[in-house]
């Protein structure tokens, strides 16, 4: 997988307790059962069997493979939900289009929350405690409150009863959920903030959302500066002349470095420069694969 989470790595540890038959897990009561309740556990695609009764059975072909294109460079952002039927035997419950790109090319794992029989309650009040967290990045606690409405069925106005947060505020998290995985992930990775978010969430063009996001990096724009080029994409359909910062002139020995850095790294870099020749660059990476490939080509390690 291109990029594993904190919250994968602990899904590996968990799923070898899952394959030890003397302690197998089927009820909340069992042993061990709190550590797989509202957690994220790394399973092997092969132990997993599609629901029959799935009413979804058309899957677009392009669309998956686009899938499966940003699972290949960002990893499952969203894990899939499974059912447990006996020792290391799942059922899908939801996140079909997940599992099928990720045997799309050909992974052997993939995260997963497990349902485990009686656990409704448990995996309620496990979601609302984990959303309590101080820690939580806008894109998790999103996933925990469309996990709320998906598996408990609650109503965004349940929900705001339940985690004692306003309708509004609940559906402002919900709605960074349609931006383009790759914008998802720079959330999550402090990149850009909440705010920018539910400002490129206006744009329903993803491939205009991606040039919005690169430039907020490359410009190191503001929510405020972000919101006065959204409202003017809008009126003229037009995202790059449309950029709140004018780019500070560089000499033409600043302006070759500066393309020869960025071709070298393949990546954006910005460099700004003072008069007396002082300045500070800035390398843009969407990744943590990306970035151990851009130490490589700088330190050599």
């Amino acid at each position: 997988m291109a990029k594993a989470t904190k919250k994968q790595a602990l899904g590996r540890g968990l799923s070898a307790l899952l394959k030890d038959p003397e302690n197998d897990i089927n009820s909340v009561n069992d042993k061990n059962a709190d550590k797989v309740v509202g957690n994220i556990v790394e399973l092997e695609l092969n132990t997993i069997d599609v629901n029959p009764f799935q009413p979804r059975s058309n899957f677009n072909d392009e669309a998956l493979q686009e899938l499966a294109s940003s699972i290949n460079e960002l990893g499952v952002i969203q894990p899939i939900t499974v059912r447990k039927l006996d020792f290391n035997t799942y059922q899908l419950v939801s996140g079909e289009r997940r599992y099928r790109a990720s045997k799309l090319i050909g992974l052997e794992t993939i995260p997963a929350y497990i349902r485990i029989a009686n656990d409704q309650e448990s995996l309620e009040m496990a979601l609302v405690e984990n959303i309590q967290r101080q820690d939580l990045d806008p894109i998790e606690i999103a996933l925990s409150y469309q996990r709320l409405i998906d598996e408990i069925e609650l109503t965004q106005e349940k929900l705001s009863d339940r985690v004692g947060k306003k309708r509004s505020s609940i559906a402002n998290y919900l709605r960074l959920l349609k931006l383009d995985p790759i914008i998802q992930t720079g959330i999550r990775d402090g990149f850009i903030s909440m705010g920018h978010g539910r400002t490129l969430v206006n744009i329903k063009n993803k491939e205009d959302q991606l040039n919005f996001y690169k430039k907020i990096i490359a410009g190191n724009l503001s929510v405020r500066e972000t919101e006065q080029d959204v409202r003017k994409y809008h009126e003229t359909g037009n995202v790059e002349t449309k950029t709140s910062k004018k780019s500070p002139k560089r000499s033409v020995y600043t302006e070759e470095k500066h393309k020869a850095l960025s071709q070298y790294l393949d990546t954006p870099v910005v460099t700004n420069t003072t008069d007396n020749g002082k300045g500070k660059i800035s390398i843009s990476f969407s990744s943590q694969d990306e970035l151990t490939r851009i130490n490589k080509l700088i330190t050599g390690e």
